[in-house]
């Protein structure tokens, strides 16, 4: 009778792939953008949800597609993986996989992040015989996750802006025109999508969120 626990560790493996794929991959800054430009243009409920997370996996899928197969290449050891190696080499491929996952993390974290997280983690693991890197996944991941925050508010600053200023000079139109009881977002709404339309908008977003991993 074979050992269950490849089986169990195989299905722990699979339980936390949706963690992995928020935290270490693109997914986290192209969701907030998307988010925040819905916001930014007034319309709460569209596109819903479940496209804008729609566009961020396919984005995501497409941003990380080289990350995938330089991880696969790896724990191929350069060759095909055609069968299921034994549990002993396990250790050693997910190590291999993992090295193109720490590249990626590292060239889209801040030094000072890395710093940060890597003292905390030598502090907390001072009673222990545990010696962390600025390579491991546990320090990257936060102080990647913390860049790709920092990002994505930075780019909805500069996305709000031009809404801002639409919806200021919607309100003092109707001010000046003694129009008080009606409400500057009704007006403006109509503008600002065809401010975001004029311009080309989805198009010049996700050309620049998908440019935003290029070089690092």
């Amino acid at each position: 009778m074979e050992s269950p626990f490849p089986l169990l560790i195989a299905a722990s493996g699979l339980m936390i792939v949706p963690f992995l794929v928020v935290s270490l991959t693109a997914f986290v800054k192209i969701a907030v953008v998307l988010f925040l430009v819905r916001s930014a243009l007034g319309i709460q409920q569209t596109p819903p949800n479940l496209v804008l997370y729609g566009v961020t996996i396919v984005l995501t899928g497409y941003v990380m597609s080289p990350v995938i197969a330089a991880s696969f290449q790896a724990m191929s050891d350069g060759g095909t993986l055609t069968t299921l190696p034994a549990p002993a080499e396990w250790p050693g491929m997910i190590q291999r996989g993992l090295e193109p996952v720490r590249d990626f993390l590292t060239r889209f974290t801040t030094p000072e992040d890395r710093a940060f997280f890597l003292s905390a983690a030598e502090e907390m693991h001072s009673a222990t015989a545990v010696t962390p890197t600025d390579r491991d996944i546990f320090i990257l991941a936060p102080a990647f996750v913390t860049a790709e925050l920092t990002r994505a508010f930075e780019i909805g600053v500069l996305l709000y802006l031009p809404f801002i200023v639409v919806d200021l000079v919607i309100t003092n139109i109707l001010t000046a025109m003694g129009m008080m009881m009606v409400s500057p977002t009704v007006i403006s709404l109509p503008f600002k999508l065809l401010l975001f339309v004029a311009v080309d908008g989805w198009s010049r977003l996700t050309h620049g969120l998908v440019m935003s991993y290029v070089g690092g």
